[in-house]
């Protein structure tokens, strides 16, 4: 039975099982489609790590013998919606079947089940055997239960997976070393300069050009940094291992102005594209910690597999028990648009300056920028968080929205009302200035909080608590922080709020 198979961009699993032994029945499509470059404006460079990643990955199926029918940006089909794609390579072929990996995002999951109600020949969805975790899994684990703690599923998730576990005990006596991995960098340990994957992609960012795809960011096509194969991606997984493992536990969260990556792995395109999976990574990571526990200290490597094991699976599984409500959630009702200066990385807080040039530059920034920076940030002047999850899909390399969408609407915005977190994550200047040295060659000044020298995240913070008070005051963590509100008198407030005001009305010119 002649049978076409869809392949989407993120699904470049060399280890799936589809791929094992090639069939003259089969045919597997791929797209470069208008209907994903378009839907949010992206980073260049995430368009082009997908179609590169995409194009290497057809190239090695055609190697092992597989048939491949792609269609590159430049072709007309590409400005096809990918249902009415789908059936016109159906007929041309004359497919009497047709099977799909699936989806992980609910929009494209959704297009793909009312193709399926449209067809005239069987279809099947298959499991895309990369996740630890079936979509309904986390669901089934909180049955029952009021708060959907990450912790427990993590848990659960190490005692199940028998990672860095000791029988039914933790390995090093406790399941969690977050107290540890909240060091300052202040210049020692040398950092090793990061492992890129230079390429030219000229003739890529040409087609996209040409195709008149609209993007942000920069791109420098003669030197492309990202690994775009799974032989890249391996490489880039023992490079971490190897040189930078030893130490990212300790700088997990730090910040600084001369140091884009610190001991970050650079991992989450290769595992958000399927080039890698969780588990090599998670097996690979403590496989060489195991080989070398007298050099390595187990919280730098809890740390890191926390990330994956706990965080990665949980965020997924939150997003498929929520969507699709989860996207229209906004239970502290800001409306604010987003500065102009997340587009340009103009503005004199240094700190904002930094994460968003960075991002902007490199299509990368680490999860403590996106949290306490631009995400601080934007819910401190209350932004619509539909503007945020724009902005944070388009601008990362791996943003995809399922994890994406948890990540900054749940974590980062707290428009989920406390579904991912406990509390908002919200601070002041004292708390970026304690991860990092962006503080130290500011404009603004981090200990003053009204007048032009202020820090503008000082008076945004305690004006967020004063105008959120009606949905936070019974949050039983954020006692302390409204406790130091009560005591401030009506003219200091006052003055706070006028700042924060100020700022708020035209954050541009901060």
């Amino acid at each position: 039975m002649k049978t076409l198979r869809l392949i989407l961009g993120d699904q470049l699993n060399t280890k799936h099982s589809w791929f094992q032994s090639a069939d003259e029945e089969v045919v597997y499509l791929m797209a470069e489609m208008r209907q994903e470059t378009d839907y949010v404006t992206h980073h260049i460079q995430k368009v082009v790590a997908f179609f590169k990643a995409m194009r290497m990955f057809a190239q090695s199926l055609e190697e092992q013998g597989h048939k491949v029918h792609y269609i590159k940006i430049s072709d007309k089909e590409s400005s096809e919606n990918l249902n009415i794609l789908i059936k016109k390579v159906i007929a041309e072929l004359q497919a009497e079947r047709f099977e799909y990996l699936l989806p992980d995002e609910y929009r494209l999951d959704e297009q793909l089940k009312e193709l399926v109600k449209e067809l005239e020949i069987p279809a099947e969805a298959c499991d895309t055997e990369h996740f630890y975790t079936s979509r309904e899994e986390l669901s089934l684990f909180f049955e029952g239960k009021k708060q959907l703690l990450m912790e427990s599923f993590y848990r659960m998730m190490r005692k199940k997976h028998q990672v860095l576990m000791q029988g039914e005990q933790p390995l090093g006596g406790q399941w969690n070393f977050d107290q540890q991995n909240r060091k300052k960098w202040k210049g020692e340990p040398a950092i090793p300069a990061e492992l890129n994957f230079d390429k030219d992609v000229s003739g890529l960012a040409g087609e996209i050009a040409d195709a008149g795809v609209k993007t942000i960011g920069e791109l420098e096509p003669e030197h492309f940094p990202w690994p775009v194969t799974r032989d890249e991606s391996l490489s880039l997984l023992d490079y971490f291992c190897e040189h930078l493992l030893v130490h990212f536990g300790d700088f997990q969260d730090a910040l600084h102005t001369e140091q884009k990556y610190l001991f970050h792995s650079r991992l989450s395109f290769a595992m958000n594209s399927k080039l890698i999976s969780p588990r090599e990574v998670v097996e690979g990571v403590e496989s060489y910690y195991l080989e070398n526990r007298e050099a390595i200290d187990i919280s730098q490597v809890e740390g890191f597999i926390r990330q994956i094991l706990g965080w990665r699976e949980y965020m997924r599984g939150i997003y498929w028990k929520e969507m699709p409500e989860y996207e229209t959630f906004n239970k502290l009702e800001n409306k604010n648009p987003l500065p102009d200066f997340f587009w340009t990385g103009k503005t004199k807080m240094n700190c904002l300056k930094h994460a968003i040039s960075q991002s902007l530059e490199t299509a990368y920034a680490h999860h403590i920028q996106r949290l306490m920076i631009t995400g601080n940030f934007a819910l401190l002047a209350q932004v619509a968080p539909e503007e945020v999850d724009k902005w944070y899909l388009g601008i990362y390399i791996d943003a995809i929205q399922w994890v994406e969408l948890p990540n900054t609407r749940g974590m980062s915005q707290f428009a989920d009302g406390g579904i991912v977190a406990t509390k908002p994550y919200v601070s002041s200047a004292n708390y970026i200035d304690k991860m990092g040295n962006y503080c130290s060659s500011c404009h603004y000044s981090k200990t003053v909080k009204t007048g032009e020298k202020a820090c503008p995240f000082n008076a945004l913070y305690w004006n967020f608590l004063d105008d959120k008070k009606p949905y936070l005051k019974d949050n039983p963590r954020m006692g302390m922080m409204y406790s130091l509100l009560e005591k401030k008198s009506a003219e200091e407030l006052s003055e706070l709020k006028e700042r924060a005001a100020a700022i708020i009305a035209n954050p541009d010119r901060f």
